[in-house]
């Protein structure tokens, strides 16, 4: 624990990437197999489930402190992170420990075997025999929030210059379906396997939002193809069996039995990259992203939603065909193995080829992407023909063009504190619009402003709080804000009737009175368009 200590505060020491995978390097040279491999499950996602509620925790904590619940509470929002407020309102501890991160792992993966008695003691145990830093992450490995400023690609990076093996190759090796419980380091990272696991997916190879089309070049040496407002997937055919996962390295083959009937169609040794949308069969087209919504989530899926929002894997990728990883090849190439693998599948199989589009200019592929919303799409995708399918997010050969978000101007009526580095700033607001003469709520939005434009509603939040709800104020009604959102529908959980998708602050509007902030009209007008 003591060298997994060393390693968070010299990666939240500094903000240069070098520096982090430095430390990260040096790390995976010197900890024991056994660490080494639960670093790399922290760091994918793969953290063990809550045993300890965080109530209980607070409770625990005050009770060790010797100070009323009330002043850990009001501790709390000042420090801004419980985990770091635990840690500050201890006592020094009284003894030493030499157990190891996964001895410590260990106890906390077992929590949910023990009566709460059984856990406070543990807890308490702990919380006496850990200095403050190793405390601190004690706390964050309880309520599953550690979170110290490494992505799994900067990861990734670091074990490959630390056990010299490529990092493309560690990628795929740490994706899946695994946890320190059911594997080794030794089996994992070390060992080359690739029929291994079936079910394993690939990397998934994420584009960057475009800023300049002309920085392109010639329209001649790139692909294009709509965007789907669905879920990304890759659908595995492997030894008479198929996997489906989502880009969050879930696998979600249950929640979609529609694929089990592909492995009558295609050959063992393929890999599908794609969307996953809800499909009308009769129009052959997607449904909106609001049917395919019925079903996330949805561990079983009844008949009747199976028939209202049947699935299909919207396929614009092969990533192995005929057995062989085909990731190096061109993209051109990927597109006539996938052609030939979806034309050879009868039309009630839950898989399309996703179309590419028709353009000799950039003009006209503007005008196609004009047609997005009405297609149900979110955009285009544009690809270079020649690209390879690479890990992670990279620059240069795939972009997303989406087409520019729906606005609405709204006025602020309720703010409440952020967290963490937030955590004495307001940063998370309630909006409303018009409906008559009354505010009604519709939206909540805690990004897309400056730190300086924090700072200073945050100021005016202070002097001009109403009334308090916990940690959330009333705030007289005087600003007006434009917010950004991707989609609409209709909710009948809110009192406005309407829901949006990741709405956000574009801009403060100091220009704006509240009375000219937008209606509930306008929002039902907006979701007869686009809902």
């Amino acid at each position: 624990m003591k060298a997994f200590a060393t390693l968070f505060t010299s990666l939240d020491q500094t903000t240069k990437t070098n520096a982090k995978v430095a430390a990260l390097a040096q790390y995976f040279r010197t900890a024991p197999d056994d660490d080494k491999l639960w670093t790399i499950a922290l760091l994918s996602g793969r953290r063990p489930k809550r045993g300890v509620t965080t109530t209980l925790l607070r409770e625990w904590a005050a009770e060790r402190a010797g100070i009323p619940l009330w002043l850990f509470e009001e501790c709390y929002p000042i420090v801004g992170d419980l985990s770091e407020t635990i840690a500050l309102v201890l006592p020094p501890a009284q003894q030493q420990s030499e157990r190891s991160l996964t001895d410590w792992l260990s106890i906390v993966r077992d929590f949910g075997k023990h009566d709460v008695a059984v856990k406070k003691q543990q807890v308490l145990d702990a919380w006496d025999s850990l200095p403050a830093v190793e405390r601190f992450l004690f706390n964050k490995l309880i309520t599953g929030g550690l979170r110290i400023g490494v992505s799994q690609k900067l990861m990734t990076r670091a074990l490959a210059q630390a056990i010299e093996v490529e990092e493309a190759t560690l990628a795929h090796r740490i994706m899946g379906d695994w946890t320190p419980d059911t594997t080794t380091f030794e089996d994992l990272i070390l060992t080359d396997d690739p029929t291994a696991d079936a079910s394993k997916p690939y990397p998934f190879y994420l584009a960057y939002q475009l800023e300049d089309l002309d920085a392109l070049g010639d329209p001649k040496d790139w692909s294009a193809e709509f965007k789907w407002d669905g879920i990304r997937g890759q659908l595995i055919i492997r030894d008479d069996q198929h996997f489906l996962w989502s880009r969050g390295e879930e696998l979600i083959t249950d929640r979609f039995p529609e694929f089990a009937q592909v492995p009558d169609f295609i050959e063992n040794g393929t890999v599908f990259d794609g969307e996953i949308l809800a499909w009308d069969f009769d129009q052959d087209s997607p449904l909106t992203f609001n049917a395919l919504q019925k079903r996330i989530g949805r561990k079983t899926v009844p008949k009747k939603l199976l028939k209202e929002a049947p699935a299909i894997l919207y396929a614009y990728d092969v990533l192995e065909y005929q057995g062989q990883d085909v990731r190096n090849q061109p993209y051109q190439t990927r597109r006539t193995y996938l052609s030939e693998l979806i034309g050879s599948v009868p039309d009630t199989a839950p898989l399309r080829l996703s179309a590419t589009l028709e353009f000799e200019d950039w003009q006209t592929l503007a005008d196609l992407r004009d047609t997005s919303r009405d297609r149900n799409a979110e955009g285009l995708m544009l690809k270079n023909a020649q690209s390879p399918y690479l890990a992670g997010r990279k620059k240069g050969d795939w972009w997303k063009w989406k087409v520019d978000p729906l606005t609405i101007d709204a006025v602020m009526i309720y703010a409440q504190a952020g967290s963490g580095r937030r955590a004495n700033l307001f940063t998370d607001f309630t909006f409303a619009v018009w409906n008559g003469n009354q505010l009604v709520p519709f939206a909540k939005a805690y990004s897309g402003l400056t730190d300086a434009e924090f700072r200073k509603i945050t100021a005016w939040v202070r002097k001009n709080t109403q009334e308090r709800f916990g940690p959330v104020r009333s705030v007289k009604p005087q600003h007006v804000f434009e917010i950004a959102f991707e989609g609409i529908q209709s909710s009948p959980r809110h009192k406005s009737g309407v829901a949006l998708r990741f709405p956000r602050m574009s801009r403060w509007r100091h220009d704006k009175p509240i009375s000219e902030a937008n209606t509930l009209d306008d929002l039902k007008a907006m979701l007869e368009t686009y809902g």
